[in-house]
C-alpha cells in the first residue's frame, strides 16, 4: 500500500515537472495573428506590451516586466502601446501619449502607474479620472499649459488613432497582452512569469523565421 502511494506521488511529481518544462503551445499560451502585422523596427524582433493604466493585472505585471524588458537582447525592441477597447481606455492612452510628446514619459510612467493604484485613481472613470491625473501631474511639476495644449494636439490624436487600429488588428480582448514580431500575442490568462517565459520562446521563434527569410 505504501509502495503504491509512493509510486503515485512520484508519478505526479514527474508529470508536474514535465508540464512545467513543456514548450508554450498555440491556443494555450499564445495565439497567432493572421495576417501578421507590420512592425516598425526593421532588423529587430519587436515586442509590444498592450496595457491600460487602470488595469490591476497590468500593474501586477509591471514589477516583473520592467526588469525583463531591460535585459532583452540587442536584437529585440520593446515598446509599450496603450490598449484602446473603449472611450474610457482612450483617456489613459491620451495621458500616456501627452507625456510622451512632452518628454516626460520616462520620468513619470512608473510613478503615475503607482499613484493610480495606490492613491485612488484606479476607482475613477471618465472626466473624473482625467482631472485626477492632471492634478497629480501638476504636483510632479509638469508644465500644465504645455500639457493641456498637447492633450488635444494633432500629434496625440494621430497616436491615439494608431493605437486604436493596432488594438483591433491584434484582436485584443483584454490586457496585459504581449505581442511578438507582429505574429503572436501571449494569452494574458497565463501567470505573470509564464507570460514572460512564453514571450521569450516566441522571440526565439521570430529569430528562426527571420533567419529562414534571409537570402
Amino acid at each position: 500500500m505504501v509502495f503504491r502511494l509512493m509510486s503515485l506521488i512520484a508519478g505526479l511529481v514527474l508529470a508536474f515537472a514535465a508540464n512545467a518544462q513543456r514548450s508554450p503551445s498555440e491556443g494555450v499560451d499564445y495565439v497567432e495573428i493572421k495576417p501578421p502585422q507590420a512592425t516598425e523596427t526593421p532588423g529587430k524582433v519587436e515586442v509590444i506590451e498592450f496595457f491600460w493604466y487602470r488595469c490591476p493585472h497590468c500593474y501586477s505585471l509591471e514589477p516583473d516586466l520592467e526588469p525583463w524588458a531591460k535585459q532583452l537582447a540587442r536584437d529585440v525592441q520593446f515598446k509599450r502601446v496603450p490598449g484602446i477597447l473603449n472611450e474610457d481606455w482612450a483617456i489613459d492612452a491620451r495621458i500616456f501619449y501627452t507625456l510622451e510628446v512632452l518628454g516626460e514619459l520616462e520620468r513619470l510612467h512608473r510613478p503615475l502607474f503607482d499613484a493610480i493604484h495606490q492613491q485612488g485613481g484606479v476607482r475613477l472613470r471618465g472626466d473624473a479620472f482625467a482631472k485626477w491625473a492632471a492634478d497629480w501631474l501638476a504636483k510632479q511639476k509638469v508644465d500644465m499649459t504645455k500639457y493641456d495644449a498637447a492633450f488635444r494636439s494633432f500629434t496625440v490624436e494621430s497616436r491615439l488613432r494608431r493605437a486604436t487600429q493596432m488594438s483591433r488588428a491584434y484582436r485584443l480582448d483584454g490586457v496585459p497582452a504581449l505581442a511578438v514580431q507582429g505574429r503572436y500575442v501571449v494569452i494574458p490568462s497565463t501567470s505573470r512569469k509564464g507570460m514572460l517565459s512564453t514571450a521569450d520562446f516566441l522571440i526565439g521563434e521570430a529569430r528562426k523565421q527571420s533567419a529562414k527569410a534571409r537570402p
